[in-house]
């Protein structure tokens, strides 16, 4: 009788967990699932805390509702899964702002992460360059190509809208800049009908169409009571066997599988599995790696991280806008690049006494020498900033936090998801039973993550002889 498989998870953030409670539900009974975390902590990015006795996340905050084609997103439908569906909550506060000229304007809608689909409707923070948007007579981008989202807008629309609107926008997310960032990875929708339409303007608005949202429908959800919740229920459901402050360090192919060499040089332990799902950041990826597959492991580890702190403040009765918060062009030159009133943009949040917490993003690409300050150094600069955007004097935060997270956003550069690509089909190729799932390979965000720890997990049932399910 063919014993129970056993399967290797790498990494505890939400990519691996989400393989790991697919793993139990589609691998046959009796599957043995093991998570290994380097850290003491499980969900990544994922990291609910306290802040003057109220729960805040010090790391991701929120999810997409809708996935691309305008189906429920894989957050979503994970968390249905767990059975916190009816803690999914909504900002009660959608409207949000630019910094411009030193004061707040309202981001303006109808653009796509910042690229207008109406150049009208932008014009109170950007002007966009007149008559540049022309057809040409052929699709804006070749049927295999791949350039930076700022090389395209600013051919197109030029540099005010990139600099005042797209950058920004990207910068909240990836902490990088549009000149850098690839149009594939990290606006899809775009690149698909930019081979298609002539105008960027048109390839906007096509975008928009394929994945329509019903008017009032929420963007964004979270979870009341904090993301580490989602966490938590993964770790039950996937009734895995949870490895923290388990550093793997090295991967070896035997006949059946892989030898997982953990914890200490001097004290290695020496794990033998059928298939191994990695998702941990390409770096450590590619470490492992070198052995079994090095020329993956060349290319993985050319993937660059930016690095960002998020600065957490409880404010007692702070005059703030009605926003859910603002967001910084690094033109601009001040430190914060980003900011959340998170007790005005989550309603579950707010507080009787005024109590409010305001987080602020700290740290762009290639500017890490700014996070090099102490932790008061950079509390004290964000409450200044706040105060000289709002116009107002913020009063003294009765506590504070400060969260660092080191390289934690991949910077996919131009052509990414080719070179995903050809390192994904040769590790196919030679080791089946070795499956990349995570923010580096697939994108940021907890939907995508979610999406690509679950297909690395149905690509190792697949790669072992099928579910039994």
């Amino acid at each position: 009788m063919r014993r129970p498989w056993r399967v290797a998870v790498v990494g505890g953030g939400i990519a691996g967990l989400a393989a790991a409670v697919r793993l139990r539900d589609r691998a046959p009974a009796g599957t043995e699932i093991t998570v290994y975390e380097q850290s003491g902590a499980l969900g990544g990015k994922l990291r609910t805390g306290e802040l003057a006795g109220q729960p805040v996340e010090f790391g991701a905050e929120s999810f997409l509702m809708r996935d691309p084609t305008g189906a429920e997103s894989a957050a979503v439908a994970l968390a249905r899964r767990l059975g916190l569906a009816e803690k999914i909550v909504h900002p009660t506060v959608g409207q949000a702002a630019l910094v411009i000229d030193g004061g707040l304007r309202p981001i303006p809608g109808g653009t796509l992460v910042g690229v207008p689909g109406d150049l009208d409707r932008v014009a109170t923070v950007a002007r966009p360059a007149a008559d540049a948007d022309t057809d040409g007579g052929r699709p804006l981008v070749g049927p295999d190509a791949d350039v930076s989202v700022g090389a395209l807008v600013r051919s197109r629309f030029g540099d005010e809208v990139v600099e005042r609107l797209v950058d920004p926008m990207l910068g909240g997310v990836y902490a990088g800049r549009a000149d850098d960032l690839s149009l594939v990875t990290t606006m899809p929708a775009l690149a698909r009908t930019a081979r298609v339409e002539h105008t960027l303007v048109g390839a906007v608005r096509a975008a928009q169409a394929a994945a329509p949202r019903a008017p009032g429908a929420p963007v964004f959800g979270t979870l009341a009571g904090g993301l580490s919740t989602l966490v938590e229920a993964a770790v039950t459901a996937s009734g895995a066997t949870v490895r923290r402050d388990a550093a793997v360090r090295e991967l070896t192919a035997t006949d059946t599988g892989w030898r997982l060499t953990v914890g200490p040089t001097r004290d290695p332990e020496f794990v033998d599995v059928d298939a191994v799902v990695l998702a941990v950041p390409a770096r450590p990826a590619a470490r492992l790696l070198a052995g079994p597959a090095p020329a993956v492991a060349a290319g993985l580890g050319a993937l660059d991280y930016a690095s960002v702190a998020l600065v957490t403040m409880a404010l007692p009765q702070p005059r703030l806008p009605e926003l859910s918060g603002f967001l910084v062009p690094s033109t601009e030159g001040l430190l914060i690049k980003a900011a959340t009133f998170f007790t005005t943009k989550w309603g579950h949040l707010r507080q009787p006494d005024g109590l409010a917490l305001v987080r602020a993003s700290v740290g762009r690409y290639g500017e890490e020498a700014h996070l090099q300050r102490p932790d008061a150094d950079l509390a004290a600069t964000v409450h200044r900033e706040l105060s000289a955007v709002l116009g107002t004097s913020l009063p003294a935060p009765v506590d504070g936090h400060v969260q660092r997270w080191g390289g934690a956003l991949p910077q996919y550069a131009p052509g990414h998801a080719d070179r995903l690509g050809a390192a994904r089909a040769a590790l196919r190729a030679a080791h089946p039973t070795l499956v990349l799932a995570g923010a580096g390979y697939d994108g940021v965000g907890i939907p995508v993550c979610v999406r690509s720890g679950e297909t690395a997990a149905e690509e190792i049932i697949t790669a072992l002889g099928g579910s039994a399910r």
